[in-house]
């Protein structure tokens, strides 16, 4: 379980202090859950905050009934977390064998390799042997950045906007990666999203808008006020490239 308590996060331009979040109190124990909103709202902030990329002005994160608010990113992972960036990094020199391994935390056998890359839609004959670099595509660095999360097994996954810069082909193909998700991760699913194809998928629906959380609910509760609400609605104007 996830708890948020009275998180805030502020910055500073042009010498005056902006506030991105304002004193969000939230707690998270469904399976896969869509963070939504306008963008500028603040969802991306919030994933950064969870994962430790950025810390909050003030608040707690719990995680299991352990504060987790001091902990460092490279101490979160050890706690379980693991986080998705928007653009995936390349890792020259780097074989997406090598890079399932290191995210497992153990040398793995090529055959459970083969089984997680068939599980986010690739071929493992054609890449299990492949450099991490630019020859890969958005939606291929997309999928094997959730192999490498399916390898470490961990309590907590972030995606944010895994859509974003990747074409419709690979975006249907990675629809389908998450619906084998979500039937078959035990862990909390946390997915930053525009993109109404995946917010049917969420058990819960968190709707943030002007750092504040709008709505909370199941897709039933959630999608009749994004749809029908003016300003919400473009929550669901982004696209696949």
């Amino acid at each position: 379980m996830l708890e948020l308590r009275n998180i805030s996060y502020e910055v500073e331009e042009d010498r005056e202090s902006r506030e991105i979040l304002k004193n969000i109190s939230l707690t998270i124990d469904d399976h896969f859950v869509a963070v939504t909103g306008p963008n500028g709202g603040g969802k991306s902030t919030l994933a950064k905050i969870i994962a430790g990329i950025i810390k909050p002005t003030s608040g707690q994160i719990i995680l299991d009934g352990t504060d987790i608010t001091g902990m460092s990113i490279t101490e979160r992972a050890k706690a379980g977390i693991s986080y998705a960036f928007q653009q995936p990094v390349h890792f020259k020199g780097l074989t997406v064998k090598d890079l399932v391994s290191l995210a497992a935390g153990r040398t793995m056998r090529v055959s459970e390799i083969c089984d997680i890359l068939s599980e986010v839609g690739l071929c493992a004959k054609e890449y299990i042997d492949r450099e991490i670099n630019g020859s890969l595509s958005g939606g291929e660095l997309k999928r094997i950045e959730i192999a490498m999360i399916t390898a470490r097994g961990t309590k907590l996954s972030i995606f944010d906007e895994p859509e974003a810069g990747i074409d419709l082909w690979s975006f249907n193909s990675l629809i389908h990666v998450f619906e084998r998700m979500r039937k078959e991760i035990n862990g909390m699913i946390l997915i930053i999203s525009h993109q109404e194809r995946i917010l049917n998928i969420a058990d819960r629906i968190i709707l943030i808008s002007d750092g504040l959380v709008s709505a909370s609910g199941s897709r039933e509760e959630v999608m009749p006020k994004l749809l029908n609400t003016e300003g919400a609605c473009s929550a669901l104007t982004g696209k696949a490239q």
